[in-house]
């Protein structure tokens, strides 16, 4: 919710402008002119009878508001939220469409979203800054980027388009396009009523709502799974801004009770349970090679070889910002002597791809049961896949790829298998398996029929699971889960698979995809698909039919978000919350049906 009245800022000329200036010159041009205001009594309340952060977030939680006067305060011009946001699903404006505010947040989410905007930035709406070479500089957030330049909306809506030739530097904010104290500008009870209004923006019954893919209500367990922590200890690190934390979990191969556990801002742990107790060790750190300072990026991944246990080498996903890019890299590294800690040699490396945006770079690796290894890429943005990346057979983006790491072929670090389904023909990409894919955020292989199971996180409406198999197309950007999104990439000889499950925001907005159970802790779960939604922390599960949606419950909840599961030799599975905790998800007293 913008405080600003300019379409796109400009920035002060001069050189290179660090983030503590723009910090700084966000607080001069928002919050001291608003201050003032206040000052002057220009504003109400006055500033001497603000209350602070604390006072506005305990009215709110304690006690309901006026949502038709909250509606009114979201309109008003003093802070200009509907200049920023829309609210009708058309994601129209610089900042995130509300739309689905009440069904994807809950009420303390909303209330902290808007006291403290830069603690959690939704990913693709970072500010960024485009300085010129003529010297002067614009904010706003990223609507287009490609060869011929970008383009920036700033909170009233209005693209500002700069030449690519025209363009100095690029670079992105750790901080909101929305400033902090807007709620200055409102005495408590009219806080809460702004809130109270954000809670009832609810999505509309889809259209397909009636598919037997997306059901309208996805019942709870009568006896749901319990979530017990696995290990005492939470794993935290700083990374420079609020938001920091887990990003996957592995078991080692051979080594019961082990696992490599990974840090969005490059650290690896290597951690151990046994019946007597627990422990843990840093393994490798690469906080100086991995970029993490905005978006959903940093160390995402690590998978090993099926020859783990004979030449002890294990593959790393992870992003670096290069010349000012962003680049997803893919390397091989190797198991020191003494087998808790990396051998310290140069990485090889695999695979280097260039986002476009800084967001929507996938994050998953794995080795499939032919030996090969499976990695996905998002679109890489910005929203909506202006550039049709996905359909684009041309690039990796948007893509599930299957490359041979045991061979070189023709300049490259790695081969491609023969029966790839793009191999040999023209203006095609031989590494995709398959493609139309927006940001895949975890992949797996089902142990018993070797089925790749794919959870690929919405735009605006739904989160979807797929089952991926050679050469198909899962529709993005034309498709959103069972819904056309666009046409503007649409070709006609081009089919579509569609996903076997999607969900809506009254379910949660960012899917984390899981495993199919094939652990001995209850048979009632055998087959079943068990997966997440970072958001609203609910673990879902579902069967097939003859590849038909057979059933589909919410079996638990989790104490922290999800940001990936983990499968052990046996087949148990455990879950990775992005604030640090590793629990194991215990399905002894609960009953699928």
């Amino acid at each position: 919710m913008g405080r600003s009245r300019h379409a796109v800022e400009e920035l002060p000329a001069g050189g290179a402008i660090r983030e503590a200036n723009q910090s700084r010159w966000l607080v001069r041009q928002f919050l001291l002119p608003l201050l003032g205001a206040l000052a002057c009594g220009l504003l109400v309340p006055a500033l001497a009878q603000v209350p602070d952060a604390g006072a506005y977030r305990r009215h709110a939680l304690s006690r309901s508001g006026d949502a038709l006067r909250g509606k009114a305060f979201f309109n008003d011009e003093r802070l200009l939220c509907a200049h920023c946001h829309s609210v009708d699903g058309s994601s129209s404006k610089a900042g995130p469409d509300l739309f689905a505010a009440g069904d994807a947040f809950g009420r303390r989410d909303l209330i902290e979203s808007v006291l403290k905007p830069s603690a959690t930035i939704a990913p693709g709406y970072g500010a960024v800054i485009v300085q010129t070479k003529a010297g002067t500089a614009f904010q706003g957030t990223l609507k287009q980027k490609n060869d011929e330049g970008v383009q920036i909306m700033g909170v009233d809506g209005k693209l500002v388009s700069i030449a690519a030739a025209d363009i100095k530097e690029q670079s992105g904010l750790t901080v909101s396009l929305m400033p902090e104290g807007l709620h200055v500008q409102l005495t408590t009870g009219e806080f809460t009523d702004l809130i109270e209004y954000l809670t009832t923006l609810k999505q509309a019954e889809a259209t397909l709502a009636s598919d037997r893919g997306m059901p309208l209500e996805i019942p709870v367990l009568a006896k749901p799974v319990t979530v017990r922590p696995f290990f005492a200890k939470e794993f935290k690190l700083p990374r420079g801004r609020a938001e920091s934390g887990l990003t996957s979990l592995r078991a080692i191969p051979g080594s019961p009770g082990v696992f490599m556990l990974l840090h969005q801002g490059g650290t690896i742990w290597q951690v151990t349970k046994t019946a007597t107790g627990e422990e843990s060790v840093v393994f490798a750190n690469l906080s100086e090679v991995v970029f993490s300072e905005r978006g959903p990026n940093g160390l995402l991944d690590v998978a090993f070889h099926p020859k783990f246990r004979e030449n002890r080498r294990y593959y790393l996903f992870y992003q670096t910002l290069e010349e000012g890019e962003v680049v997803t890299r893919i390397v091989e590294k190797k198991f020191g002597a003494g087998s808790n800690a990396d051998s310290g040699e140069p990485p090889r490396v695999i695979l280097k791809i260039a986002s476009v945006a800084e967001d929507h770079s996938g994050g998953c690796l794995e080795f499939g049961p032919d030996g090969f290894l499976y990695l996905v890429m998002g679109d890489t943005g910005p929203h909506h896949d202006p550039n049709g990346h996905a359909q684009n057979l041309d690039l990796l983006l948007g893509k599930v790829m299957r490359i041979d790491v045991d061979r070189e072929e023709d300049g490259r670090p790695y081969a491609i298998p023969p029966d790839n389904p793009f191999v040999g023909k023209s203006g095609v990409r031989p590494e995709i398996w398959a493609y139309g894919f927006r940001n895949p955020w975890r992949f797996s292989f089902d142990r018993r029929t070797g089925d790749l199971w794919l959870a690929d996180v919405g735009q605006d409406r739904l989160e979807e699971v797929a089952i991926v198999r050679r050469g198909e197309n899962h529709g993005w950007n034309v498709f959103e889960g069972f819904e056309p999104f666009s046409s503007q990439y649409r070709k006609e000889d081009r089919t579509f698979t569609r996903p076997v499950f999607a969900y809506r925001r009254k379910f949660g907005n960012s899917i984390t995809g899981g495993h199919v159970y094939r652990g001995s802790g209850n048979p009632s779960f055998q087959g079943v698909y068990v997966f997440a939604d970072y958001t609203s922390k609910i673990i879902f599960g579902i069967t097939l039919e003859n590849g038909v949606l057979k059933t589909a419950r919410q079996i638990g909840v989790a104490p922290q978000r999800i940001v990936s599961f983990c499968e052990d030799e046996a087949g148990e599975l455990y879950v990775v919350g992005y604030e640090g905790m590793i629990s194991r998800i215990d399905f002894s007293g609960a009953h699928f049906e």
